[in-house]
């Protein structure tokens, strides 16, 4: 039987994310741009990586400083949470939008906002795509404090619970 998430993880290259889940940078691009709060640092303009969950692994609550947009590639659809400026949840669900009516094929998220993401069946895998603008930089990944997290938006603390670090945010 073929075990599609691990020929995924083989061919692509793919390594176990600090969030959850398997990933691998595709594109860093040449052109450099400034921050406005840091003008003395330049970053790539856009990054993209390849993003798999699988094996009922979540991408655990965290934010950076730039727009994400992730896209979807192949299996079945991911609930994408995003709590907003105001304390509101939004949930998106990324998939084949040809299959699932209430999917799309990309869904942004907002630099600077809290969101996590997981399976809508646990038992099943997604491959998405994830680009970055200005680019990411591990130095602007944020990885909750799930309890901190909790304290500030209360009436979200099932789900935060259910997708916080699998270990201590360091």
């Amino acid at each position: 039987m073929r075990d599609i998430p691990l020929e995924l993880i083989g061919r692509l290259g793919l390594q176990p994310h600090p969030e959850g889940g398997f990933f691998r940078e595709t594109y860093r691009g040449a052109q450099r741009v400034l921050r406005e709060d840091r003008p003395e640092e330049s970053r790539s303009a856009s990054t993209a990586i390849y993003y798999l969950l699988c094996d009922g692994a979540h991408s655990a609550w965290h934010r950076i400083r730039s727009d994400e947009l992730w896209h979807f590639h192949a299996g079945e659809p991911i609930k994408i949470h995003v709590i907003d400026a105001d304390g509101q949840l939004h949930t998106h669900r990324l998939g084949n939008a040809l299959i699932h009516a209430d999917a799309v094929f990309q869904v942004t998220v907002p630099a600077g906002l809290w969101f996590a993401a997981q399976l809508c069946d646990p038992s099943t895998f997604a491959l998405a795509g994830c680009t970055v603008a200005p680019g990411f930089e591990f130095s602007e990944f944020e990885l909750a404090d799930s309890a901190a997290l909790t304290q500030a938006y209360p009436q979200h603390e099932e789900i935060i619970g259910q997708l916080a670090p699998r270990s201590k945010p360091s």
